[in-house]
């Protein structure tokens, strides 16, 4: 096949520039699409940059015609829940009308194969746990409900237009490159495990941790926290079943393992070596209790299988945050 090449949009980012790494590793040649908004060009490692807004049509006709990608996987969203509440305009502007332009776009170039990364806050409030893809969608934020609005769209292009598609529906990401190239790295951030990490590092005070009297076995939330590069290999996974005729489908990424907030202080704490400050307060309005993957439905259809533990999220991400990521 001469022509191995994939578009990846967002590809600059924190999950996108992991997909690049394995994407080049199992031969396909990363082609990144991103305008650096929330991406970093230095992730740029694995194939080529070509900079670019989701919301312009000139600019993504161009960048498909000259490569000519065989598929298209989409992480150009904007992801902070609490920034989607102050701001849904901005959220609606990139998430959905993005989305909606680019899906048009590659229509037009004759794109059949699209991965979509997608959230379990599409869920909402879970009424079970673990949860499977089966589970009610009804999304409490603006942030969910524009990746829900995407996933709507996605199966009627389906339907009615051939656009196959797989919809990966994230738990919560984490860890780093083991080898120290490329790591989690947004502004601001608002992620625990990066967040706890600079604690650790005496860059900022403390840790916050919003809530004791949940229903768990220590009172605080349940989270699924699952490695970035576990994460990437699903989505190469995904373009190999598109690429081989496979049909849409929408699947669950986590490892359904859940972890509390105090397991995961404890983990931090034991791989830096250092203890920090905590502040224990009131419960955040929105948060559920636990949130937990059930993950057959990516095993069945990839024959996935999450690699990494938690000792190994832990300890890529302090690897990447206390060597590299000095802040900006």
């Amino acid at each position: 096949m001469t022509n191995n090449k994939v578009l990846v949009v967002g590809g600059a980012g924190y999950i996108g520039s992991h997909t690049c790494l394995q994407l080049a590793s199992k031969g396909f040649e990363p082609v990144v699409y991103d305008n650096l908004s929330n991406g970093h060009e230095e992730f740029v490692k694995w194939g080529v940059l070509e900079k670019g807004d989701i919301r312009d049509r000139q600019r993504l006709d161009e960048v498909l015609a000259r490569h000519k990608p065989r598929a298209i996987l989409h992480f150009a969203a904007m992801i902070e829940v609490g920034e989607s509440v102050k701001d849904p305009v901005s959220f609606y502007d990139n998430n959905v009308i993005g989305t909606l332009t680019l899906l048009s776009a590659a229509l037009a170039a004759g794109i059949e194969a699209f991965v979509f990364s997608s959230t379990c806050a599409t869920y909402g409030l879970p009424e079970s746990v673990p949860i499977d893809e089966q589970h009610r969608q009804a999304p409490i934020n603006p942030y969910g409900r524009t990746k829900w609005v995407c996933e709507q769209a996605l199966k009627d292009y389906g339907q009615y237009k051939g656009l196959r598609s797989v919809i990966l529906r994230y738990f919560n990401a984490a860890g780093a490159d083991p080898e120290g190239r490329i790591g989690e790295w947004h502004e601001p951030e608002t992620h625990a495990i990066p967040l706890a990490i600079d604690a650790a590092l005496g860059r900022r005070d403390g840790f916050k941790v919003f809530g004791t009297d949940y229903e768990t076995r220590d009172g605080t939330c349940v989270r699924d926290y699952i490695h970035v590069l576990d994460l990437a290999d699903a989505h190469v996974r995904a373009v190999e079943y598109l690429l081989d005729g496979g049909d849409s489908v929408e699947l669950n990424l986590g490892t359904g393992t859940g972890t509390t907030v105090k397991e995961l202080l404890n983990a931090i704490t034991e791989v830096s070596g250092r203890s920090f400050g905590i502040d224990y307060v009131d419960r955040r309005e929105g948060d559920s209790t636990t949130l937990v993957a059930n993950n057959d439905k990516a095993r069945e259809v990839l024959g996935w299988e999450p690699q990494y533990d938690l000792a190994a999220i832990t300890r890529t991400a302090w690897n990447w945050h206390s060597r590299r990521n000095q802040g900006a």
